[in-house]
C-alpha cells in the first residue's frame, strides 16, 4: 500500500508500478488518507485503507486463535494432528492462517513469523474503533484479551529464546497442553561437544565407601527382564513369595532384582500396585539415562541415539507403541502426560546436566540427587530409571561382554534356540539383518499373529504345534533355530485391546517354547515382555543368575536349578536396544562351530599332549557313526577320512553325511581326504566341505613333487584347510592300490627339509617301513632311528608328522612312535576287517546288518583311541 501527494504519486507511480505490479494498493489524498481512494493507470483503488487493515487484521488474529483453539480440541480428543490438518486446509474450515501456521505449531519452528505484541497492538485498534463505533465484536474482544493475556504472562519481553510464535502462544494460553510437535533432530557429537565436560572425578571410591555405610539391600522391582541391562554377578527373583524374600534378604546382598512383569500390566494398574506394595514415598526420581542403549536428556528433553543423531523420543518408533505409547518428549510433560494431568509438568523438578557435570555430586546433594546420603537421613525415595542407573547406584565396575567358552559351553553341540515377539521397528531391521548374515546355519520358523490372536482355538493350538514340532527337530539336529512373530503389527480399537493382543502371542510363544523337549545350547528372547514370560512361564525359572551381559546392554542370565533347563545360558535382548546388527553379531558371537576344532588343532593338542590322533578310513554312514560314536564314548578327538576311491563310489552324498556327523558330534571331529593322486580330484576336494587334505606324490619324482605338492598347497591354504603330503612311498594294498616292494622308497632327510621349504606343507607322511594293508608275517620293522630325525627336522619346520598304516601296530611302536612326534595315525585295514567280518554273520534283517556292522566298527577304533593315547583329550 502507498500513500502522499498527488504530485508524489504520479512521479514514482511507474516505479512503484514496476516492482509491485498489481499487488500495489494505492491511496490519493496524502498520508493518513484512506476513507476514499480512486484507482489510476495499473494500481488496483479500495475504499477505506485503515478501515481494510483493520478488517484484516481482525480476521488474521481471529483465525489465528481459532486455529490454535481447533487443533488443542484435537489433541485433547487423541486425533493424530497432523493427519487432522491436512484434512481440514482441503475442507471449507480452512483459511490462510490455518494453513499458514499450524504446519509451524506441529513442528515447534520458532521462526517469529508475527510478533505477539503487534497483534495485542493490531486488535487493540480494532476493538477500541469498533467502540466508537458503537459496532460489538465478540470474537475480536475475546481474541485481543487472549493476546494481552499471553504477552502479560511472558512480562512483554521478546528474545531469541523466546521468539512468541502468536499460534503457540495463544494454544498455550488455551489449554496448556501442546501439540504434537516436533522437535529438531540434532547432530549428536555436535550437542555433546557444546555440554560442560563431564565430572572430573570418578565416584565408584564413594560410591563403595557409602555403601558399605548404609546395610540396607538395593531391591529393584523391574517391569521386564531387560532392566539388567548393566550388572552382573547379580541374583533375579521371578516370585516373590515370603519365603523367598525373607531367604535372600537374610543373605544380605548388596542388590537382587525382583521381576514384576508390570508391563504387561495396563498403565493405571501397574502404579496402584507400585504404590501398593511400597506405600507414599517422599519423592519419586525418573532418570532414564541410559548409556549403552544411546538413550540421553538434555535440558528435560529425551533422545533417543541413532548412529550419529539425538531423536527426540517423542517421535521415534517406540513412542508410537500400541501399548506404551506417547507424546512428549519433554520429561516433564511425560510425566503429565502418563499421570493423565494428575501431576501437573510445572510441579516436577528437574536436575540439569550443566548442574551434574558442573556442580557434582555436592551441589545436587540437597535436590536428591546423591541418594545414599538423603536416605542414611531417613528420605524414603522411589526412583523410576533406566539400567545405568542401578549399576551406578551400587557401584558395579563394568565387564567384556560374555562368551560361550566364558560359560565352558563352547563344546555343547545342542543348537541355539532364538524367539523374537518384539514387533517394533527396530527389531524388524534387526531380525532381516539377521536373516541376512546368519540364514546359511540358521532355521527360521515364523509364527502367524493372525492364527494365534484373530483366528479360532482349534487354528491357534495346530500353529502352536507346528512350530513346536520343527524346533524340536531343528535343535535336536544341532541346529540354532529362530522362532519370530510375523511382521505384520496387528493392534486392537484402544490400548487395552492391543494389550490383549500381545498377551495372545506371548502366551502362544510361551506353550511353543513349553512344548519344546530338547535342551538348548542357549536361549535368546527378543523383548521385554516375551522375555519375561518365556522364563517365568515356559522354562518355570524362579530365579537366575545375572552374570553379564551378551553385548552391551543385552543382558545374559543363567537359569536356576529349579527351571526346566538348569544352567542353560539366558540372553535377555531389549526390542529397543541396538544398532540393526547387534541381534546378528550375538547370534553369530553365540552360533554353533561348524567344527569343535580343525585338523591343525586336532594334532596341534595332540603334540602338546603327547598322544596322537587316529583318522579312521571311512565307506558309508555306518562307519561314520561308528567313529563318532566310539569318540564320544571315549571322549577323544578323531578324523573321519574319505579316500579317493570311497568317493567314487559315495560321492558328494558321502562328504555331506562325515561333515554332517562331523558337526553334530559333541566332541571334536574333522573330515579329511586321503590320498590325492590327482590334481583334478583335490581341486574338486576343496569346495566339498573337507577340513584337510592329503596330496600324494609319492609316485612322481622329488621336483614334479615338489610342484604338485605346492600347486595344492596354495590352494587348499587359501580355504584355510591343512595340506599334508607324502615323501618316499608306502608298498601295500588299499583300496585296490597296490604298491610293490621293489616301488617303495623311505623318506630321505634331506629331500624332506626341501620339501617341507618349498611346498609349505602342514603335515608330512613319512616312509619308515610301515605299509599300507597287511605287514608281512614277520611284522613291521619300523625305522625308528629314521623317524627320530625327521621329528628333529620337522619340530624345527613347524611340521606335524604323520605314520600310515597303523593297522597291526603293536603298542610298543605305538608309543615309541608317538615318542618320535608322531601325531596323526591312519587305520584303515582293521576297522574294514571288522566290517566284513560283521557280514558272515547271519542276521535277520537289513538293519541288524548295519547295527552290527557298526558296532564292531566301533569297538575297533575305541581301541585304537586308547591305544593313541586320545582317549579323554576332547
Amino acid at each position: 500500500m502507498a500513500s502522499g501527494t498527488d504530485e508524489a504519486l504520479t512521479c514514482t507511480g511507474s516505479v512503484l508500478s514496476a516492482a509491485l505490479s498489481e499487488k500495489l494498493y494505492v491511496i490519493r489524498g496524502g498520508c493518513g488518507a484512506g476513507r476514499e481512494l480512486d484507482s489510476y493507470s495499473l494500481f488496483f483503488s479500495i475504499i477505506a485503507f485503515s478501515g481494510v487493515k483493520m478488517i484484516n487484521q481482525l480476521l488474521a488474529g481471529v483465525h489465528i486463535a481459532s486455529g490454535a483453539e481447533a487443533m488443542a480440541l484435537g489433541a485433547r480428543l487423541g486425533l493424530n494432528t497432523r493427519m487432522l490438518f491436512d484434512f481440514v486446509k482441503n475442507s471449507g474450515g480452512t483459511s490462510w492462517m490455518f494453513e499458514n501456521r499450524v504446519p509451524h505449531m506441529l513442528d515447534n519452528d520458532y521462526t517469529p513469523y508475527s510478533a505477539l505484541d503487534i497483534f495485542v497492538k493490531d486488535l487493540g485498534i480494532v476493538t477500541r474503533e469498533s467502540s466508537s463505533l458503537k459496532v460489538p465484536l465478540h470474537i475480536a474482544t475475546v481474541a485481543h484479551q487472549l493476546f494481552l493475556a499471553d504477552m502479560t504472562l511472558h512480562s512483554g519481553k521478546l528474545g531469541p529464546a523466546l521468539p512468541f510464535l502468536i499460534h503457540r502462544e495463544v494454544y498455550e494460553t488455551l489449554t496448556g497442553v501442546k501439540v504434537e510437535g516436533k522437535l529438531p533432530v540434532l547432530k549428536k557429537e555436535v550437542v555433546l561437544q557444546s555440554l560442560p565436560p563431564e565430572w572430573p572425578l570418578d565416584p565408584i571410591d564413594d560410591i563403595h565407601r557409602l555403601n558399605q555405610s548404609n546395610s540396607k539391600t538395593l531391591v529393584v522391582l523391574d517391569d521386564d527382564p531387560t532392566g539388567t541391562q548393566t550388572v552382573h554377578d547379580i541374583e533375579v527373583l521371578t516370585e516373590w513369595s515370603v519365603e523367598s524374600l525373607v531367604e535372600k534378604l537374610r543373605k544380605k546382598p548388596k542388590c537382587f532384582f525382583i521381576l514384576t512383569n508390570s508391563r504387561s500390566l495396563s498403565s493405571e494398574k501397574e502404579a496402584d500396585a507400585v504404590v501398593s506394595l511400597l506405600g507414599e514415598m517422599d519423592a519419586w526420581i525418573i532418570c532414564p539415562f541410559f548409556l549403552q542403549g544411546g538413550r540421553y536428556t538434555i535440558k528435560d528433553i529425551h533422545y533417543v541415539a541413532d548412529s550419529d543423531w539425538l531423536v527426540p523420543a517423542g517421535d521415534t518408533e517406540f513412542a508410537r507403541d500400541a501399548s506404551f505409547g506417547y507424546k512428549s518428549s519433554n520429561l516433564r510433560e511425560w510425566v503429565e502426560e502418563k499421570t493423565r494431568g494428575r501431576i501437573p509438568a510445572s510441579s516436577v523438578s528437574s536436575i540439569s546436566i550443566n548442574l551434574l557435570r558442573e556442580g557434582g555430586p555436592d551441589a545436587v546433594c540437597d535436590t536428591l540427587c546423591n541418594l545414599q546420603k538423603a536416605e542414611l537421613r531417613g528420605k524414603s525415595f522411589l526412583c523410576r530409571t533406566a539400567a545405568s542407573f542401578v549399576s551406578t547406584r551400587i557401584g558395579i565396575i563394568p565387564k567384556a561382554p560374555i562368551l560361550p567358552k566364558d560359560l565352558g559351553i563352547n563344546k555343547e553341540r545342542k543348537g541355539g534356540l532364538i524367539v523374537v515377539g518384539s514387533y517394533v521397528p527396530k527389531t524388524t531391521k534387526q531380525v532381516e539383518e539377521l536373516k541376512l548374515q546368519c540364514g546359511h546355519f540358521l532355521k527360521k520358523l515364523e509364527v502367524s499373529v493372525d492364527k494365534l490372536a484373530m483366528k479360532s482355538l482349534e487354528e491357534r493350538e495346530e500353529e502352536i504345534n507346528r512350530v513346536a514340532e520343527m524346533a524340536n527337530l531343528f535343535l535336536g539336529a544341532s541346529k540354532d533355530t529362530l522362532i519370530m512373530t510375523s511382521r505384520e503389527l496387528i493392534t486392537g480399537k484402544t490400548a487395552c485391546e492391543s494389550l490383549e493382543i500381545n498377551f495372545k502371542v506371548s502366551s502362544a510363544l510361551v506353550e511353543i517354547v513349553r512344548r519344546i523337549s530338547t535342551r538348548p545350547r542357549y536361549i535368546l528372547a527378543k523383548g521385554g515382555i516375551t522375555s519375561s514370560d518365556l522364563a517365568t512361564k515356559a522354562l518355570e525359572a524362579k530365579c537366575a543368575k545375572v552374570v553379564g551381559q551378551a553385548l552391551a546392554g543385552i543382558p545374559l542370565w543363567q537359569l536356576g536349578p529349579e527351571s526346566r533347563h538348569p544352567g542353560v545360558p539366558y540372553i535377555v535382548f531389549p526390542g529397543n536396544v541396538g544398532d540393526s546388527k547387534a541381534l546378528a553379531d550375538v547370534v553369530k558371537s553365540w552360533a554353533l562351530p561348524s567344527r569343535l576344532s580343525s585338523t591343525k588343532e586336532l594334532l596341534l593338542n595332540a603334540e602338546r599332549g603327547g598322544y596322537a590322533v587316529g583318522a579312521f578310513n571311512v565307506y558309508n554312514m555306518e562307519g561314520a557313526e561308528a567313529v563318532v560314536a566310539a569318540a564320544e564314548e571315549e571322549n577323544s578327538p578323531a578324523i573321519l577320512q574319505i579316500h579317493p576311491s570311497a568317493l567314487k563310489q559315495g560321492g558328494i552324498p558321502l562328504v555331506a553325511c562325515c561333515v554332517s556327523a562331523a558337526e553334530q558330534a559333541n566332541v571334536p571331529i574333522t573330515v579329511h581326504f586321503d590320498h590325492g593322486t590327482s590334481k583334478q580330484e583335490l581341486v574338486e576336494a576343496l569346495d566339498l566341505g573337507f577340513d584337510s587334505l592329503m596330496v600324494d606324490g609319492s609316485h612322481l619324482s622329488l621336483k614334479d613333487n615338489i610342484a604338485y605338492t605346492k600347486y595344492i598347497s596354495l590352494l587348499a591354504h587359501s580355504k584355510n584347510m591343512l595340506v599334508e603330503a607324502e615323501l618316499g612311498r608306502l608298498s601295500g594294498t588299499e583300496d585296490d592300490l597296490t604298491v610293490e616292494d621293489y616301488e617303495a622308497r623311505l623318506t630321505d632327510v634331506n629331500q624332506a627339509e626341501e620339501f617341507i621349504d618349498e611346498t609349505g606343507i602342514d603335515a608330512l607322511a613319512v616312509c619308515i617301513g610301515n605299509v599300507h594293508g597287511k605287514y608281512p608275517a614277520s611284522g613291521p620293522n619300523l625305522r625308528l632311528d629314521l623317524l627320530k630325525d625327521l621329528h628333529a627336522l620337522s619340530s624345527k619346520k613347524g611340521v606335524f608328522l604323520v605314520l600310515h598304516g597303523a593297522s597291526g601296530l603293536s603298542e610298543e611302536l605305538i608309543k615309541a612312535s608317538i615318542q618320535r612326534g608322531v601325531t596323526k595315525f591312519n587305520v584303515n585295514t582293521e576297522v574294514r576287517k571288522a566290517y566284513m567280518n560283521s557280514l558272515s554273520n547271519p542276521k535277520q534283517d537289513l538293519v541288524h546288518v548295519m547295527a552290527s556292522a557298526k558296532e564292531a566298527m566301533k569297538a575297533v577304533v575305541a581301541e585304537k583311541m586308547r591305544l593313541f593315547g586320545s582317549s579323554g583329550k576332547a
